[in-house]
């Protein structure tokens, strides 16, 4: 087997080693600070199933254009182009989702990240990437429920998914969807 080509990231806010495959078939690890480069190595190899997987998923899925999902060039100008449309639904889905929990939150932020769906900041503002607007309303709404139900649980123990369950009792296989395609919500 060849050796998987990948785009190695160090964080001083990572702790642990990550992986990424996108859309377009390349491959990103974030690592800690100060890791072990054999790590890494023996870290992609162990999952180099996984990664040719998705690899191989994404390439099908840009054959099959029957696809429910709108796969888009990372740039600037894409970025520009959805992000009102994003903002527009954010706050709408937002609006619309609260109703069940009443949280308080601060703003709402677009943003414009690789790997990074939604977030959820400990001063109660929520974050979406642009890409929400393109992907099926149901993977969309389980991103903004995730990021609603963080204000009142920072963490995704037990009472996380209970929160979640008010709002979208399906919310695991939305979830296991997402995972498919790649995103992954955390």
């Amino acid at each position: 087997m060849e050796p998987i080509q990948y785009t190695l990231k160090t964080s001083t806010r990572s702790k642990r080693l990550r992986l990424a495959v996108h859309q377009d078939g390349k491959v990103f690890v974030t690592a800690p600070k100060k890791v072990d480069a054999d790590l890494i190595q023996n870290f992609v190899t162990q999952k180099s199933k996984w990664i040719l997987g998705k690899i191989d998923y994404f390439s099908n899925l840009k054959k099959s254009r029957g696809s429910n999902y709108v796969l888009i060039q990372d740039s600037r100008s894409n970025y520009l182009k959805q992000k009102e449309n994003a903002r527009v639904l954010a706050h709408k889905k937002v609006t619309e989702f609260n109703k069940v929990y009443n949280f308080s939150f601060k703003k709402i932020s677009i943003k414009n990240q690789k790997t990074c769906w939604g977030s959820c900041s400990k001063r109660g503002n929520l974050n979406f990437n642009y890409k929400i607007a393109l992907l099926p309303e149901k993977l969309t709404d389980y991103i903004i429920v995730h990021e609603i139900c963080h204000l009142g649980e920072f963490n995704h123990s037990k009472k996380f998914w209970n929160l979640m369950a008010r709002a979208m009792p399906d919310y695991a296989e939305r979830r296991a969807e997402l995972k498919k395609v790649g995103v992954v919500v955390e």
